[in-house]
């Protein structure tokens, strides 16, 4: 009886950590990347083509840049899912090789000009 308990618990133990697991993209086949919560079908195909005609992904950028529907804040979410690109999480505060857009300018304010009263004298 302990024995089957212990089993079980080692069982349970197994399919958990096995779940947590981190998906190498450069690595895993279409079944591994469609486990990754953020990445289906179409997706995984277009990463193992693009991994099969260009090589290995270098970094997360050079993810982002190749596969079509992965871009900067897709990534954040695959890495956050167990997504890793040569061994790496993506760093949520580094940004893509894409320059960050430029904060908005505020509009210039015109001055009121102070109107004279027909008919005053100066």
């Amino acid at each position: 009886m302990v024995k089957k308990f212990f089993l079980l618990v080692a069982g349970v133990f197994f399919v958990a950590a096995s779940a947590w697991a981190a998906v190498e993209i450069n690595t895993a086949d279409q079944a591994a990347l469609d486990g990754v919560a953020g990445i289906g079908p179409a997706t995984s195909k277009a990463i193992l083509e693009e991994r099969k005609k260009n090589g290995n992904f270098k970094d997360w950028a050079d993810l982002e840049q190749r596969v079509r529907g992965i871009g900067e804040k897709n990534s954040v979410k695959l890495s956050a899912a167990g997504l890793i690109v040569n061994g790496q999480p993506r760093n949520q505060g580094a940004s893509s090789t894409m320059p960050a857009k430029p904060a908005k300018a505020e509009p210039a304010k015109a001055e009121p000009v102070p109107v004279k009263a027909s008919g005053a004298k100066n």
